[in-house]
């Protein structure tokens, strides 16, 4: 008998879903819209009707299926319990218990940049390795720690938010979280941009990105040809980030760490500005933490969804 499972990616504003074999082939991905009114109540109905339209199309029974898993955004411990989530307005409760009560199948469930780790380690960037630290660089920063080839969940499930690491006493201005100087106002898409707009009211020196429309991509472009104002940008960057992956690592000593989401488009240029500030401070005992950039993109989550079934 042939044994599957599906992995499931809960954003904001679609829900992916993925059909995996017991080997871990994607055999088929979809995608679904979230519906966030009155508190989200229907996403989860939502995905159980999506999975079970899917196994009647391919004639699957209740006993092909090993299970769900499922990343969501927003703190979810090793149990399964989700400690709220703002954008799809979901308060504490059990994923796992809900889904499995609607489809009647074995289901985990995991924060959703902790489940991006697990698949990056699984089948991306860190194929191979056991101890991953990502590092996913978009509007925000999000963070997701492998020990041993386990999600770190931490007893709230908010272990891996490298995006909340403070690394600036002097900031005025208040992160998204509602604390000052924390690592995303840096090194997020957004944090880039601020760095630079910082920069370019700080004088007239001539730049690639003056009188323009700055963005993060902008910055990055800018930095690959040289321009003396980016590519300070990008010396500030690196030191935010490669000090605070240095702290990272002087508690969980990662084999590898893999930079994805949208600002990781840039390419190899971001990892010469982080690994030699990581360098710089990391102790002795993890300077020889590989980095790389993630491989998976945007499927990293129903990957990584999928492997808890299967682990």
């Amino acid at each position: 008998m042939n044994r599957y499972c599906f992995g499931v990616d809960i954003g904001g504003t679609t829900v992916k879903l993925g059909l995996f074999n017991a080997s871990g082939d994607l055999l088929e991905k979809w995608e679904i819209p979230t519906v966030t009114e009155d508190n989200g109540k229907a996403i989860l109905p939502d995905v159980a009707r999506s999975i079970q339209k899917k196994m009647d199309e391919r004639q699957m029974s209740r006993d092909e299926v090993l299970g769900v898993g499922v990343g969501a955004p927003g703190p979810v411990d090793s149990e399964g319990t989700v400690y709220g989530a703002v954008n799809l307005g979901w308060g504490t409760f059990s994923i796992k218990k809900e889904l499995q009560r609607l489809l009647n199948m074995p289901v985990e469930a995991g924060n959703d940049a902790n489940v991006a780790a697990l698949g990056e380690m699984w089948q991306g960037g860190a194929k191979g390795y056991t101890d991953v630290v990502l590092v996913t660089l978009g509007t925000g920063v999000g963070g997701g720690v492998i020990v041993h080839g386990r999600i770190l969940s931490g007893s709230t499930g908010s272990a891996g938010e490298i995006g909340h690491v403070h690394v600036e006493d002097g900031e005025e201005t208040s992160c998204n979280c509602g604390n000052k100087g924390c690592l995303e106002q840096y090194v997020s898409a957004t944090g880039v941009v601020r760095l630079a707009n910082r920069k370019l009211a700080e004088s007239d020196r001539p730049s690639m990105l003056r009188d323009r429309a700055v963005s993060a991509k902008a910055v990055w472009d800018a930095v690959k040809q040289g321009d003396p104002l980016a590519v300070e940008v990008a010396e500030d960057f690196g030191w935010y980030l490669g000090k605070a992956l240095a702290i990272v690592a002087g508690v969980v000593n990662p084999e590898i760490f893999v930079i994805g989401g949208g600002v990781s488009k840039a390419g190899n240029v971001l990892i010469d500005y982080i690994q030699k500030n990581y360098q710089k401070y990391a102790f002795s005992g993890c300077r020889g933490a590989l980095f790389t950039l993630a491989r998976l993109g945007n499927d990293a989550g129903i990957y990584g969804s999928a492997r808890m079934v299967l682990d």
